[in-house]
């Protein structure tokens, strides 16, 4: 399993839309792609702008296989709201989270 981690700059005004377009965007890449295993969304407490979104995926194979030429068409929505900052993918070590 991987975690691949995107940080993005959203501004306060634009947070509610880009929450939106990334809920429907995760889910359909989630449903349609495969490996892709979900995702989750973080916002900074001190800094309302600074926004991570962290995917799972099967393998980096998978995440590869849908991160062709860096610019997914699926995120488009996504980049159209906010600034993409980075993309970093982790391997997963361990998860002790709980439902």
């Amino acid at each position: 399993m991987i975690r691949v981690v995107y940080r993005w700059k959203v501004t306060e005004e634009n947070f509610a839309t880009f929450q939106d377009v990334w809920s429907r965007t995760t889910n359909h890449i989630h449903d349609t792609v495969p490996g892709a295993l979900g995702s989750f969304m973080l916002r900074s407490a001190e800094n309302k702008t600074d926004v991570l979104t962290i995917a799972k995926w099967e393998s980096m194979e998978h995440w590869k296989a849908f991160w062709v030429a860096d610019n997914p068409s699926q995120m488009t929505g996504m980049r159209e709201i906010g600034e993409r900052i980075s993309v970093e993918a982790f391997d997963e070590v361990d998860d002790f989270t709980r439902p």
